[in-house]
């Protein structure tokens, strides 16, 4: 095994201090270490976060193994065909692009293509840095929590962000780090040191600022790096796209799409509810070394077709400025894929 406990180490006395303090940071708000000592309250006066705050994250890792994948089958259309990978990459620079028949296709995909990542960076660093967003996302995952990744990834080594979090309480039906709990992140042993939740308790713009002051904690402490425009760098970044081509909290027309400054930023007034939510500026997504976009349902043809197609607008989406330092991957069914 990959012997680099120094890094949890040092972030785990860091929390140490913290922890005494009257204010919990957002860093700390983190999934239960033992899962079958969680119980959810029945009043909606005790919050799931408090109910899911560790004082001892647990080390649980696996050795990464290679695993194999029965190739899909790509829907065809005029971008170059990779047949071994089924993967189609466009002429213009805007990604490689995968569409698939179905929903499983999607999965199975996303999976073998977020192992392999997550194989490829500990190898490397001796860490994965993913960030996660919410909507259908997690549900996409659902492979990854099956054999044969479940026991061939290294968890141990997975540190989890969010790229936008709704401010509402970790139980609600709302809430980005629910969604990802109950779908995900109780089914594979992360160390819960290693999850980086919202503070709940905050007010919007307070919560982004205990967001930003986390990450840049992250990155003195080298579990995050920079990238060469100075904004952390993550390994993966994780996003969905809405109908009106929106991504993490960031809708059209909004002035937040234009923040250049700040790591994290908010919004009291979402076109989408709930209004008041947190979210990475574009210059932190950009700063991805990996950037995987999953779109499915006719519903998001349209804004795809604006985004991929060879039509030119000087009214960008926000989608459209996902423009990342690494590799953007599509991952796409026929319907989304339909107009283009």
């Amino acid at each position: 095994m990959d012997q680099s406990p120094w890094l949890l180490l040092d972030i785990s006395e860091d929390y140490a201090v913290r922890m005494d303090s009257p204010s919990i940071s957002a860093s700390l708000r983190t999934f239960p270490a033992r899962l079958t000592s969680v119980r959810r309250s029945s009043s909606p006066h005790i919050p799931l976060s408090r109910q899911l705050i560790s004082d001892e994250a647990r080390l649980c890792s696996f050795r990464a193994k290679t695993v194999s994948l029965t190739a899909t089958n790509p829907i065809r259309f005029n971008w170059k065909i990779h047949a071994s990978m089924a993967r189609m990459e466009t002429d213009d620079g805007k990604g490689k692009l995968q569409v698939f028949e179905s929903e499983e296709e999607i999965s199975v995909s996303l999976a073998k293509y977020t192992a392999d990542l997550s194989e490829k960076f500990v190898r490397k660093s001796g860490a994965f840095t993913v960030v996660l967003s919410g909507g259908s996302l997690i549900d996409w995952l659902r492979k990854l929590v099956e054999p044969p990744y479940v026991d061939s990834v290294d968890w141990a080594k997975w540190h989890v962000f969010w790229v936008d979090e709704r401010v509402v309480p970790k139980n609600h039906p709302d809430s980005n780090y629910k969604l990802a709990y109950d779908g995900f992140l109780s089914k594979v042993p992360i160390p819960p040191g290693h999850v980086y939740a919202i503070n709940d308790a905050l007010s919007a713009e307070r919560a982004a600022d205990d967001y930003e002051r986390c990450l840049k904690k992250l990155v003195k402490n080298k579990v995050l790096n920079l990238s060469a425009s100075g904004f952390p760098k993550f390994d993966l970044m994780l996003l969905g796209m809405g109908p009106d081509g929106h991504v993490a909290s960031l809708f059209p027309g909004h002035p937040l799409v234009k923040e250049n400054k700040r790591w994290v930023t908010f919004i009291k007034n979402s076109p989408k509810p709930p209004p008041k939510r947190i979210t990475f500026t574009f210059p932190v997504i950009n700063s991805s070394s990996n950037i995987a976009l999953v779109v499915a349902g006719a519903s998001n043809a349209g804004a795809l077709h604006k985004a991929l197609g060879k039509g030119q607008s000087s009214d960008l989406l926000p989608v459209q400025l996902v423009s990342p330092e690494g590799e953007t991957t599509w991952f796409l069914d026929k319907e989304a894929a339909s107009k283009l």
